[in-house]
């Protein structure tokens, strides 16, 4: 029971943290937008998106996803406490970092003249990919040291690098398109890329010193990684295909109205909504990973992770549908009110995913490439298919009754994978929790529909606070969270 509740207290103290950072992220985001779109305008900022999206699309087509696989190998080391071991696995998956990082510049400056063509129907782009190849390799890097300092458990420093990459990338955009406008585009990004890279590098390398020295038989023991690594780029590339797919469709069966509104639902539910999943991929999937075998303690890890994140994601959720009317508009215009229904039913699919996410990861932590991908393909055909339909049946209020039943369905899919390979049991408990606040979530949702407002916001309270206390109570019961908080406060007062 004692394991269990520090298990616990680990998990809410840094679901919370990485949560808290993502949502600081957010909004310092939020801002810069703000600016440069006052500085560039909406044809500026059109071309930073492209220029972005590509340059993303480089690097995880060449990066072969060795940031998710090497993960594995790195925490097993860490958790075996053996630092020669350790300080190998690090060596081992540098050699393979550096090796794609050089792969994804020369990929995207050979490359440059079909990029310009593929990406922009105007103007020859070719030189602004050739200078933009060096983002390629610094992204690759980042992401690369990055995982790391994931792998070896070091949130600290991981939040610190976040706020400060975040604030890095602010100070230097913002005076450059002030000054050069449309002219400092891809200068901003390449010192924006470069700046983060520094900050994270500085952080990991101080703390696991550069020992390189090319070897032979660490690119041949890094081949391991590709398979797992590849896995995780072709699940990516399908689940594009499937935005895709959705996005193409609407455009052709409505217009291109349809397809923005579909996605600033997209940005509220996965960005917005879902940002306190970040710390599944910073610590819970490397936790995980460290576990060896399957049954007793994997089934706790991940039965604590579903429980911590039901519990902090559900009183969010309610909150997010009872302000939709007022934080749409803040966070974009009322041209976009016609999404609103929409967001109100589709958040309801952050329950889903909230199971979904400490499922799924089981297979990558146990290196199963396949059993990930046939998750991924299921998930993705079953999204893709459900929206077409929800729209055809119901236009913009199908598509959110579509999301939500698809990470319900995806859901209980890989429940009924982990059982099967991984002999993965639900507690009890997590079953009484998923179901009290899906309970809840579906009484918040029909009270969108109270035509006072004064009665909404009664009803409203009334539903939040019942989610809120039932959260509460299971985390004074698990943590010593309130007793801590009443010290600090009589410190405070004293």
């Amino acid at each position: 029971m004692e394991n269990s509740n520090n298990s616990y207290s680990h998990i809410l103290k840094y679901t919370s943290l990485f949560g808290g950072v993502q949502m600081l992220n957010i909004l310092i985001g939020l801002v810069r937008n703000k600016l440069v779109a006052v500085l560039l305008g909406p044809a500026g900022m059109g071309l930073v998106a492209l220029f972005s999206s590509t340059i993303k699309l480089v690097v995880d087509s060449t990066n072969f996803g060795l940031h998710i696989s090497a993960v594995r190998n790195i925490s097993m080391a860490f958790d075996n406490g053996d630092e020669k071991w350790l300080r190998h696995e690090i060596e081992v998956f540098r050699h393979w970092i550096l090796i794609t990082a050089l792969f994804g510049l020369v990929v995207c400056a050979a490359l440059s003249s079909l990029l310009s063509d593929w990406t922009f129907s105007f103007g020859d782009h070719t030189l602004h990919f050739v200078l933009l190849s060096p983002v390629v390799a610094l992204t690759t890097l980042t992401v690369g040291e990055t995982a790391i300092l994931k792998a070896t458990r070091r949130l600290k420093a991981l939040a610190v690098t976040s706020i400060y990459g975040a604030i890095g990338v602010f100070a230097i955009s913002v005076p450059i398109y002030w000054i050069y406008n449309y002219k400092g585009i891809v200068p901003s990004l390449v010192l924006m890329a470069l700046v983060q890279a520094i900050i994270v590098l500085q952080c990991s390398l101080r703390l696991y010193p550069l020992q390189m020295r090319f070897r032979l038989d660490c690119i041949k023991e890094g081949m391991a990684f590709l398979r797992l690594g590849i896995a995780f780029v072709v699940a990516g590339m399908l689940g594009s295909g499937a935005e895709l797919a959705i996005r193409a469709y609407l455009s052709n069966a409505s217009d291109v109205d349809t397809v923005g509104l579909y996605n600033a639902m997209y940005v509220m539910i996965f960005t917005y909504a879902g940002m306190v999943f970040t710390a599944i991929d910073t610590d819970y999937y490397p936790r995980l990973s460290a576990i060896k075998t399957h049954g007793g303690k994997l089934n706790d890890t991940v039965n604590n992770q579903i429980e911590v994140s039901m519990n902090i994601v559900s009183p969010l959720i309610v909150l997010f549908i009872l302000f939709m009317p007022i934080l749409l508009p803040l966070l974009y215009s009322g041209k976009f009110n016609a999404v609103i229904p929409m967001l109100q039913v589709a958040a309801l699919s952050m329950y889903g995913r909230g199971v979904f996410l400490p499922l799924e990861y089981i297979a990558l932590s146990r290196g199963n490439s396949m059993t990930f991908l046939t998750i991924e393909i299921f998930s993705d055909v079953v999204l893709a298919s459900l929206v077409i339909l929800g729209f055809n049946m119901f236009g913009l209020l199908g598509i959110g009754i579509a999301i939500t039943t698809a990470y319900m369905l995806e859901m209980l899919f890989a429940r009924m994978v982990c059982r099967i390979k991984y002999k993965y049991r639900m507690s009890s408990t997590v079953v009484r929790t998923i179901l009290f606040h899906l309970a809840v979530g579906i009484c918040v949702y029909a009270s969108t529909h109270i035509e006072s407002n004064l009665l909404y916001c009664i009803v409203g309270t009334l539903i939040f606070c019942a989610d809120a206390w039932f959260s509460l109570n299971v985390v004074k019961k698990h943590t010593a969270i309130m007793e801590k908080l009443k010290g600090k406060f009589k410190k405070f007062v004293g």
